[in-house]
């Protein structure tokens, strides 16, 4: 596919200008930083990240690191206050509201404990926070409001704090 192409599918994708400007900023990114040779990387990455930085970060309070894997098909519903770590990793369709925190665990001493995999076709609701080295299973739903710190089995709906199984989905 080409990066035309992927732009037109984020924006297809996402219903809201913030999600389509924010999906469509990580596509752009990402496509450079993977593309560009060691001897021009900073030369030309360098603009870019801190161009995405800035309308991600400070224009619409997303903070996505240009190193975070995510797959094809994000979107990103109201992306104001969404939170990743650039270790998290994320499938394809993935559906991300706002207020959504997904990031690593640290021991007491501050050492990195891992960050989660959010496997394809994953929703996740709004105000929920998803944290260490776990896996969200392919089709599942995590609920508004959730607190997930444990492994979510495929095509599960899991909700609450700390999240519980709601129910199977197949």
């Amino acid at each position: 596919m080409s990066l035309y192409n992927d732009i037109k599918n984020d924006i297809k994708n996402n219903a809201n200008l913030k999600g389509s400007i924010i999906v469509v900023c990580f596509t752009i990114v990402t496509f450079f930083r993977q593309r560009a040779t060691n001897k021009f990387k900073l030369i030309l990455i360098a603009p870019i990240i801190i161009c995405y930085k800035f309308i991600t970060d400070l224009v619409l309070g997303c903070e996505i690191p240009a190193s975070t894997k995510i797959g094809k098909g994000l979107i990103i519903h109201h992306g104001r206050a969404t939170v990743l770590n650039k270790k998290v990793i994320i499938g394809n369709n993935v559906t991300l509201k706002h207020n959504t925190t997904i990031g690593n665990k640290e021991d007491i001493e501050g050492k990195d404990m891992g960050s989660p995999i959010i496997k394809d076709n994953v929703v996740i609701g709004p105000n929920s926070v998803i944290l260490g080295a776990i896996i969200i299973g392919e089709n599942s739903i995590i609920g508004a409001g959730s607190v997930v710190v444990k492994n979510v089995e495929p095509f599960s709906i899991v909700a609450g704090n700390p999240a519980k199984l709601i129910r199977k989905i197949k």
